[in-house]
């Protein structure tokens, strides 16, 4: 099986349409719910990066060459990597997986990197092929939907008054300096709360980190929406949702972070900033018809939030690791 290193920033059209076909067909097969993506700003969003970190990427070729059976990418992250593998349903069962995964474990193996992880979709064969190969699952979420022509409007208006001592704030697209150091503050109090999940869609804690990121989201062409409540009194960010429209898949909007700030909870903030988003976001992105988050399967106060606002449980989401060592020894990718 022929894999080679590829780089989308400057790979052929021809390529990259390739490699959304593919997708697609993927998508088709295990996720036929899911929107297909569209070759929209896709070069930019398997080039760019963090300043700091680097993405490598792998094709396989079938007949005619260039015609992508697979495709994997490897993100560099400090001494931990974050991998993609898609094998066109087409081509499965033919070691397409296998020989993509022996590329990203000999760079991630060369790098230094001590371990990586991944994101597998419950009910689908990615469940079956990374546990084949020692992965572990530390951490498993609902993936939730929610149909924006049925939220009742009069209702999330009314749920997204802000209380007494608040007032609550809507950024499209980035926000202005001077609330970069609440807002990555308000984000920072998350990291200290949790335990368990991998930081395979790593949050920014810092405020330089954050605009960083912020940026490159605007780079691969994903926008970002935020809805920040803020304290009043103190001008602390008490509360936050970031929403991400992908020019990738624009009719499905992804919902990153909701966070309320410890000093903060108890007073409904979750449920106000969200409905603020919905009714923004209607205004903002005509094209999003539906909107997806994720939520821990258990003891989730945002999951009735999100309950109640008209989220509908889809799929379990699993994130595995496996520590590379392992791997090199399992699939001898050392030599």
């Amino acid at each position: 099986m022929a894999v080679r290193e590829w780089d989308p920033a400057s790979a052929t059209d021809a390529e990259i349409e390739s490699v959304v076909a593919a997708l697609n067909e993927v998508l088709a097969t295990d996720l036929p719910g899911d929107p297909h993506w569209q070759n929209t700003g896709m070069r930019e969003y398997l080039s760019e990066t963090m300043p700091g970190e680097r993405r490598v990427c792998w094709l396989t070729d079938g007949d005619p060459p260039g015609r992508a059976t697979g495709h994997a990418n490897l993100l560099l992250l400090g001494d931990i990597g974050v991998v993609e593998v898609l094998v066109h349903p087409g081509a499965r069962h033919q070691g397409v997986g296998s020989a993509l995964l022996d590329a990203v474990v000999r760079r991630a193996y060369s790098e230094g990197l001590a371990s990586i992880g991944v994101e597998a979709v419950g009910g689908t064969p990615a469940m079956k092929f990374w546990e084949s190969l020692g992965f572990r699952c530390p951490y498993v979420e609902m993936r939730s939907v929610l149909d924006l022509s049925t939220v009742d409007r009069g209702s999330v208006r009314a749920m997204a008054a802000a209380p007494d001592g608040y007032r609550v704030e809507f950024h499209p697209g980035g926000l202005p300096d001077s609330l970069l150091e609440a807002y990555a503050a308000a984000k920072a109090s998350r990291r200290e709360a949790e335990s368990g999940e991998l930081e395979l869609r790593p949050s920014s804690y810092d405020a330089q980190r954050l605009a960083e990121s912020l940026t490159t989201l605007n780079r691969r062409g994903m926008k970002p929406y935020l809805v920040l409540a803020v304290h009043e009194p103190s001008g602390a960010v008490a509360a936050l949702t970031e929403v991400v429209t992908p020019a990738q898949h624009p009719s499905r909007a992804d919902q990153y972070d909701t966070i309320v700030a410890p000093a903060h909870q108890g007073r409904g903030l979750e449920r106000t900033i969200k409905a603020r988003m919905l009714t923004e976001l209607r205004a903002v992105e005509p094209r999003v018809t539906e909107v997806q988050t994720w939520n821990a399967l258990a003891n989730d106060p945002m999951a009735e939030v999100n309950a109640e606002l008209g989220f509908h449980p889809d799929r379990e989401w699993r994130e595995y690791e496996a520590d590379v060592l392992d791997l090199v020894r399992q699939l001898n990718t050392a030599s």
